[in-house]
C-alpha cells in the first residue's frame, strides 16, 4: 500500500513539474518578444480596400479640366484647387466652380480642405445652376468657414437656408401653405428654416468645433442617399438631415465648391473623390 502511494505521488510530482516548466517556458518566450510602442499621432492607419473601393478622383491636381468656374477666383496650385478673393477681386455674389461630370443623386464624397481665418466656403451638391447670376448654385451645402462657426452644418444656398446646425440630427418638413406665393421665404427666420425638428443631439457644437483643425487640412466626408444627408469632418458626424420636404428638396443635381462674398480669403481643396451609390 505504501509502495503504491509513493509511486503515485512521484508520478504526480513529475506531472506537476512538467506543467510548471511548460508555463515558465511559455512565459519566458512571451516576455522575450519585442513590444512595439503605440503609434504616434503622426502615423496613419493603413487605408483599407473598403475605404477606397468605388471612389474615383474627380480633380486631377494639375488642371481645371472637368470643372467650370471663374478663373479670376479659381486656379490650381501645388496639387490643390484654390479659390481666392483678393482686395482687387472682391465679390458681389458668391461664386462657384462646378464639376461637369454629371448630377449625382446618391453618392459619397471625400476631400480635404484648408481655409484661412477670414474664409467662407462650402461644398454644394444636388444643386441647380442659376441662369441669372454667373457661376451661381442653389442647393444643399456642407458649410465651411475659417472661424469654424459653421463648418459641418447643412445650409441650403439661396433657398431654405440653415437646415441643420453642427451637432444636430434634423427632420425637415414642408412649410405651411406651400402653394401660396412667398410661403418659402416667410418660413425662414434668422437665416434658419422653421419647419424642422431636432430629433437627436449629436454633440455640443463647441465641443465638435475642437475636432476641426484651424487653418490646417481637414477631411470632409459626405454621405448622401435618398433623403438622408450626413456631413462628417475628420471622421466625426457633424450634422444629419432627413429631408421629408417633398416640395422643396432635391434628389440630384450639380456638385460645386464655393467662394463666398466677404473680405480677402483663400480656400484650398485636394484629393477630391466621388463614389456613386
Amino acid at each position: 500500500m505504501s509502495s503504491v502511494s509513493s509511486h503515485t505521488i512521484s508520478h504526480f510530482d513529475r506531472k506537476l513539474l512538467s506543467i510548471c516548466f511548460g508555463v515558465f517556458l511559455s512565459f519566458s518566450l512571451q516576455s522575450c518578444k519585442e513590444v512595439k510602442p503605440p503609434p504616434t499621432a503622426s502615423e496613419k492607419a493603413p487605408i483599407t480596400s473598403t475605404e477606397t473601393e468605388g471612389f474615383v478622383q474627380i480633380f486631377d491636381g494639375k488642371s481645371l479640366q472637368g470643372w467650370n468656374g471663374d478663373q479670376n477666383y479659381w486656379r490650381v496650385e501645388n496639387g490643390s484647387l484654390i479659390g481666392e478673393v483678393t482686395p482687387s477681386t472682391l465679390l458681389k455674389n458668391n461664386t462657384f466652380i462646378v464639376w461637369e461630370g454629371g448630377e449625382p443623386s446618391d453618392f459619397e464624397l471625400k476631400l480635404e480642405f484648408r481655409i484661412t481665418e477670414a474664409g467662407n466656403s462650402g461644398i454644394n451638391y444636388r444643386s441647380d445652376v442659376l441662369e441669372s447670376i454667373p457661376f451661381a448654385l442653389r442647393g444643399y451645402q456642407a458649410d465651411i468657414d475659417g472661424k469654424i462657426r459653421y463648418t459641418g452644418q447643412n445650409y441650403e444656398e439661396r433657398k431654405r437656408t440653415t437646415l441643420a446646425y453642427r451637432g444636430e440630427k434634423v427632420l425637415v418638413s414642408t412649410q405651411n401653405n406651400p402653394d401660396e406665393p412667398g410661403s418659402l421665404k416667410s418660413n425662414v427666420q434668422n437665416n434658419c428654416w422653421q419647419s424642422r425638428e431636432v430629433v437627436f443631439q449629436l454633440g455640443e457644437s463647441d465641443f465638435l468645433k475642437t475636432k476641426i483643425k484651424f487653418e490646417d487640412w481637414n477631411e470632409m466626408h459626405l454621405i448622401v442617399q435618398g433623403n438622408q444627408m450626413k456631413h462628417f469632418v475628420n471622421d466625426i458626424l457633424m450634422s444629419e438631415v432627413h429631408d421629408e420636404d417633398s416640395i422643396n428638396r432635391k434628389m440630384s443635381g450639380k456638385l460645386g465648391l464655393q467662394v463666398h462674398v466677404g473680405p480677402p480669403m483663400k480656400v484650398a481643396y485636394r484629393n477630391i473623390r466621388l463614389k456613386k451609390l
